[in-house]
Order: structure tokens, then sequence, then C-alpha cells
């Protein structure tokens, strides 16, 4: 490792102690990128992305410039101006000159090419190189239809993050959202599906019906959501390949936020009867339902542990809204907040260590994480109305919805990652709420 990748990742140690340390592991008998690398942290890794070679010059560079886009959203990577490259890459089989990189003081290398074969697919490759040592860390050649190419650059930009970082990536994945049009007293809802970019954006509803909270099969192939079409509140399976619908339920009282169990055979979800709520499980199979909260309180927003084993909730039964865990069956319901404000649409991350929510306190709107036990509560971003977290596959970035104030307000699509350092705007040509962040695609 050189003295000015030591220094960095010192830096980064510093800059985020409070956060759950990522293993870099680059691995290479001279040294190299390797050592401990915190998210978000205030020296990201200068990484150089030179345009992919090709028979179509802008193909291939459109490609480079979604992994480095991809890379760059992240907050843990610097990719440099090419401008600045010494060396002009001719042939991705070829080893760098590593001496023009290191002039630059690049740590790490992705070259690659991009070409349409016979078929009509593209046909892609890539390596990832270690500056330092000179080491080949990561390569591999795809294919895939000429509409996926910009697939191409997400998948590659995962291969990349996960070399360099020790965890999985999330940015081949898609973003289920409500897609917002028309003045504020008349706002058109529509469902949306996008790239977790803000590319490729498809609508999946005409604008007749209201439709509410979309969720994620753990296949990516279903959503379910809300539909309150001719006043009947429904809870609705859709397939993403067929466009295909299925009624899951008509329930006489309001329906709110029915969420998929881990393996995808259960939906949880809140139902109204008269004044009050309770949480029930229904078996998509058999679409026979149990009531998993008694009592006379407003109990909502239920969401899976990974495992299935929980689910935690926000609930009012000790007179403000807080969040609650109990065993899936029901059993054990116990309040793991603790602090002063209102709690409300829990959701625990994909890798069990987190569960994010959204905090009301003193007209302040918070996006927060704390422990499943309620220990370690942080928060991570504040905004006028703030509300919704989702999670990355990997559990170390959130997406969430801002309201702007103002009769042409309306929210916003947002990400935070775990510090809390890196927040930006997801791009969406109209107004957009209630993000649901796919697994990665298959």
């Amino acid at each position: 490792m050189t003295g000015r990748t030591r220094q960095t990742f010192a830096w980064m140690l510093v800059a985020v102690l409070l956060c759950t340390p990522m293993v870099v592991h680059a691995q290479g008998a001279g040294g190299g990128l390797t050592g401990t690398q915190r998210q978000g942290t205030l020296a990201p890794i200068p990484i150089a992305i030179p345009e992919f070679l090709g028979e179509d010059p802008k193909l291939g560079s459109d490609v480079a410039e979604v992994v480095a886009a991809d890379l760059e959203r992240s907050g843990l990577f610097d990719s440099l101006e090419r401008a600045s490259f010494l060396e002009r890459v001719r042939d991705v089989n070829a080893a760098p000159r590593f001496p023009d990189w290191r002039a630059i003081q690049t740590d790490a290398l992705v070259v690659g090419r991009v070409n349409r074969g016979d078929d009509g697919r593209i046909v892609a490759e890539f390596r990832l190189w270690d500056v330092a040592t000179g080491k080949q860390l990561a390569g591999q050649r795809f294919a895939t239809s000429a509409q996926n190419w910009r697939r191409i650059g997400h998948i590659i930009a995962d291969q990349v993050y996960e070399r360099l970082t020790g965890e999985k990536g999330y940015f081949d994945t898609r973003v289920v959202f409500i897609d917002e049009t028309g003045p504020k007293d008349k706002r058109v809802k529509r469902l949306a599906i996008m790239d977790q970019d803000g590319k490729n954006l498809r609508l999946l509803s005409n604008g007749r019906e209201l439709v509410l909270t979309p969720r994620f099969s753990p296949t990516n192939q279903e959503i379910t959501f809300m539909s309150y079409g001719e006043g009947q509140p429904r809870v609705v399976l859709m397939n993403l390949v067929t466009g295909k619908r299925q009624i899951v339920g008509d329930f006489p009282g309001m329906t709110f936020a029915p969420r998929f169990s881990p393996d995808g055979q259960r939906i949880v979800m809140s139902l109204q009867s008269g004044g009050n709520s309770s949480i029930y499980e229904m078996d998509l199979r058999t679409r026979q339902k149990r009531r998993l909260t008694q009592g006379g309180a407003i109990d909502t927003g239920p969401s899976y542990s990974p495992d299935g084993r929980q689910i935690v909730f926000e609930t009012d039964r000790e007179g403000s809204q807080q969040i609650y865990v109990m065993n899936s069956d029901g059993s054990n319901p116990h309040r793991i907040s603790s602090s002063q404000g209102r709690y409300s649409t829990p959701v625990w991350s994909p890798r069990g260590d987190y569960i994010a929510f959204t905090k009301q306190l003193y007209g302040r709107f918070l996006i927060g994480v704390m422990r499943p036990d309620g220990t370690g509560e942080r928060i991570l971003t504040e905004g006028f109305h703030n509300e919704g977290p989702t999670w990355a596959p990997n559990g170390r970035v959130l997406m969430f919805f801002r309201e702007s104030p103002g009769a042409k307000g309306g929210p916003r699509i947002l990400s935070v990652d775990l510090t809390g350092y890196n927040e930006r705007i997801v791009p969406t040509p109209s107004f957009a709420s209630d993000p649901a962040w796919s697994p990665l695609l298959k």
C-alpha cells in the first residue's frame, strides 16, 4: 500500500467512526488497495475510467459514463477527469502503463470494450487494475440485448464496488415509486418504475385510480401496492414482466402499506376497523389472513426482518407513534424507540443490522436508523416533510422522499448513505414519492 493510500484510509477511519466498517480487500501479494474503508468518507478512492473501446465510440463512452456515475454517486469513489489521463488505452488485454496512472494519483483503473454482436446483442468486457501493485483485480465478459445497454454499466460498477469495498453493489437495481403530476390539489398519481439512477423510467398505471405504497417482491418479478379504484381499497399484485394484475383482496375499511415477506409467500399489512387498525398477515397461496396485533390502537407500517422471524411496526398504543418489534406470529410485542418525537414508516435493513424510520420532532421531519433493539439511534438527514425510507439491497444506502413547501411544491426522491454525508437528489421528470428499492436484478 502506498503512503498516500495509507493516509487516505487513516482519514476514512477518523471521518466516520460511528459507522459499521467495510473491509476493502483488493488483494495482491505486493499490497495495494487493502485495509479498512468506511462509506461516505471524506477521502474517496481515486479511480480512472477511460472511455471503453469498440466499433461505436459513443456506445463505449456512454457505458463508461454509467460506470463512473454509479461509483461517484456512492460517495466512495472519485472518478478522475479524463483530460488528466496520460495514457490512451488502445488494447483492453494489454497491461496499462502503470507509472502514467500513478503520476496522476490514481489508485484503481477500469478499462473496457463494448461491441455489437452479429445477433444484435451487446457484448462487453472489462478489467479492474490495482495501480499501485500492477495486479488485475477483476475481469469479466457480458452479453445483453441492445435495449439493456445501461445494465452493462451498472453490472460493471457493481463488480468494481464489490471488489474494492468487500460489500455487494447496488447499482443493477430498479426503484418503483409514485409519479405525481398536475396541480397540488388535483395530483394525478401513477405507478412508475426506473433504474436506481433515475433512468429508463416507465409508467405502470394510467392515473385513473389512486395508487399508493408500491413494494417489491423478493423475486423482482412482482410488486404489491394499494389501489383505490371507485373508492374501494384493494391490495394488488402486479407482474412486472407481463403487466398482469391480481387482486389479493377487497377490504371494507382502509388498508395500508402491504409488504412482502422475505420468501415472497406472504404479505403483511394494516387493516382499519372503526377508528383503529391492526396488523394482518396474508398467505398468498391460500389467501387466508390472520390478525397479528390486538387492541384499540393504530398499528401500521409493518416490515419483516430479513429472516422473516420478526416484524417491526409503528403504533400509538402508548399515546404517540412509536416503533415496536414483535415475533412474526404476533407474540412478544415490545417498544424499541426511546427518544422524544413521533416515529413512523419503519423498515428493516436487508442486512438485519438497522431499522430505518421517519421521525417528527419539534416540527422537523427526520430520517434516521436504529439497531433492532432500539440502541444506536442516529439521524441521517432532515428537511421539510421527509418520509418513506427504503433500503438499497446491500443495506448501505437509503432512498426517501421530501416535500417542498408552497403552492407549486411537491415531493422529490433523494438518497443518503449511512453516514448522512452523501445526500443526493434522484432525478425524475415529475414529482415523485414513496420509492421502493428492488433486490439486485438477476
